[in-house]
């Protein structure tokens, strides 16, 4: 039984998701809860809401809307990620206090859609630092290109904790292998990142979906991570993308064949309740510790 720390949700009829306007496989119809479940019955013992990307006028309202869901145990959410705007000052913290009450368990920005000196901004990097000081997590999500600018965030706001989602978003489909790697071993040398095992199957050339084509990277982020720093997630529905949740839950009970039992439970249930730190939010993270034998 896994935990999902990426799970999205589309409800077009209450917010914008502007950017999937141009992906055909998510620019018609809802990818609601109760789908999700039906895609992971028996397989997915909870998971951890990650906001969705929704235009900018609506991510508050995403994030109340998901503490709704939260406040029902019977949808096993176990909190969220919420969206934030650490490049401005004016409403930050108050954002920040609003979080307490929505099961927050950390923050995302994603990066690869803005200009690379947004993390660089002194007001984004102190904001960042506010972050880590409430002890909640910051999700980086860049291009591979960016992993530099990732390495840099990471350094400057060492009391953060950060995830690096999608294993850095290598260009699998483009084979470029080795500039990734480096910087990712570079990355996993600071003691306050982890590393998301999510998304890998998007950047994948449609055509090679498969085990031996992910592999080479699966390994990489397992060497320079280990098992202790890694945390699985269905990046469901844009895993659609190139191909579907059922064909990257199969190639992930086949990645946690190769480890220890011990190891599999770390990567695939027991880290993410320990790095988001919902034990101390949800009074299920207990239940389910005992449930999946964690």
């Amino acid at each position: 039984m896994l935990i999902d720390t990426h799970q999205h949700l589309i409800y077009r009829d209450r917010f914008g998701y502007g950017w999937t306007d141009k992906i055909s496989a998510l620019s018609h119809g809802d990818f609601t809860l109760e789908h999700y479940r039906l895609l992971t019955e028996g397989r997915v013992a909870g998971s951890i809401f990650m906001e969705t990307g929704v235009d900018d006028a609506d991510y508050r309202a995403e994030a109340r809307f998901i503490a709704e869901l939260i406040a029902n145990p019977a949808n096993r959410l176990l909190g969220q990620v919420a969206s934030c705007r650490p490049e401005h000052d004016h409403g930050f913290e108050a954002w920040l206090d609003e979080g307490a009450s929505l099961h927050v368990l950390g923050y995302r920005r994603i990066l690869h859609v803005l200009p690379d000196e947004t993390s660089k901004d002194a007001t984004f990097r102190r904001n960042v630092g506010k972050i880590g000081a409430r002890r909640k997590t910051f999700d980086i999500c860049v291009a591979a290109r960016q992993l530099p600018l990732a390495h840099e965030l990471a350094i400057v706001c060492g009391e953060t904790r950060f995830v690096l989602d999608h294993c850095g978003a290598p260009e699998i489909a483009g084979q470029a292998f080795h500039e990734w790697a480096d910087w990712i071993a570079r990355i996993a040398e600071l003691d306050n990142v982890v590393c998301k095992l999510s998304g890998l199957l998007a950047y994948c050339d449609p055509l090679a979906v498969d085990e031996r084509t992910i592999s080479p990277y699966v390994d990489h982020v397992i060497d320079c991570f280990g098992s202790e720093r890694l945390l699985w997630g269905s990046d469901w529905p844009v895993v659609n993308i190139t191909a579907d949740l059922p064909r990257w839950l199969s190639l992930t009970k086949r990645i946690l064949k190769q480890m220890s039992p011990d190891e599999a439970a770390a990567v695939g249930r027991r880290n993410a309740i320990r790095i988001y730190a919902v034990h101390g939010t949800r009074s299920m993270a207990a239940e389910l510790q005992e449930q999946t034998g964690s």
